[in-house]
């Protein structure tokens, strides 16, 4: 004879998961504006002149990509001598010592998780504003080992827009920044990885590096990067999904109280 209590148990759990995986209605619009986002991105990305206005956020993405490999560096016991970024979209991290092992994949795999954390984020005002505090110590710290002014300047740029969004609306602005810059991050390094690592396949890499020390080919160690950095960009999205319920109007009274 069926146990009524376990069937009710199993039948909560069920509608408890499938809720969690549900998007509310603000959470839709939050899917449709990350969709929108990414054909915006992808659209602007080689279109003549129209480019430019990617340039500042392919910047900071180069950034972050760079202070990813500082980061690991310093856990790893490294002495960080600076951090570059050119106008190019470049950038070059110079550090002595360090485990090879973790510093060569940090820095795509360390902006694309950025991303992820911030495209989480991005549903939520309140966590929004959590990720800008996080987002600018990182900056902080890029700025710390900066060593050309163009670094400097998209540092500080960046910090200077966050703060006036912040106490724009109970920081709603904030909220679609956070979440642009999340996308913007997670996409750049995928492109990143495939237009340097798998179409063009570059001869001086991270992943040619690491190749060079661990086996396989850039190319496979650049395939493998992907598919890491993509699980990275779908699980920021499906975290903030079951995370942040709250309609927008909860959101704004979440967030009154902090930072004000």
């Amino acid at each position: 004879m069926d146990d009524p209590t376990t069937d009710n148990s199993t039948s909560s759990s069920s509608n408890a998961i499938r809720d969690a995986f549900t998007p509310t209605d603000d959470q839709k619009i939050i899917l449709i504006i990350i969709a929108g986002y990414t054909g915006a991105i992808l659209l602007l990305w080689n279109m003549p002149i129209i480019k430019i206005i990617l340039a500042p956020f392919k910047l900071l993405t180069v950034g972050l990509h760079e202070f990813s490999h500082a980061f690991v560096g310093c856990l790893t016991c490294a002495r960080i001598e600076s951090i570059e970024i050119d106008p190019d979209e470049g950038g070059a991290t110079r550090m002595q010592g360090g485990n090879a092992m973790f510093t060569l994949p940090a820095g795509y795999l360390g902006s694309s998780l950025i991303g992820a954390i911030l495209v989480m984020c991005g549903f939520n005002i309140f966590a929004s504003k959590v990720a800008s505090i996080f987002l600018g110590a990182c900056l902080l710290l890029t700025l710390w080992w900066a060593k050309n002014w163009l670094t400097r300047g998209i540092g500080i740029a960046f910090i200077g827009i966050m703060l006036i969004l912040w106490f724009v609306a109970h920081g709603v602005g904030l909220k679609y920044f956070v979440l642009f810059l999340g996308v913007m991050s997670c996409l750049y390094c995928l492109w990143d990885i495939l237009d340097d690592l798998v179409f063009r396949k570059a001869f001086e890499s991270d992943a040619s590096k690491f190749a060079e020390l661990y086996g396989l080919s850039s190319r496979a160690w650049g395939i493998i990067w992907f598919i890491v950095s993509l699980v990275f960009f779908a699980c920021g999205i499906i975290v903030g999904l079951v995370a942040f319920k709250e309609d927008q109007e909860t959101q704004q009274r979440q967030a009154e109280g902090f930072g004000w």
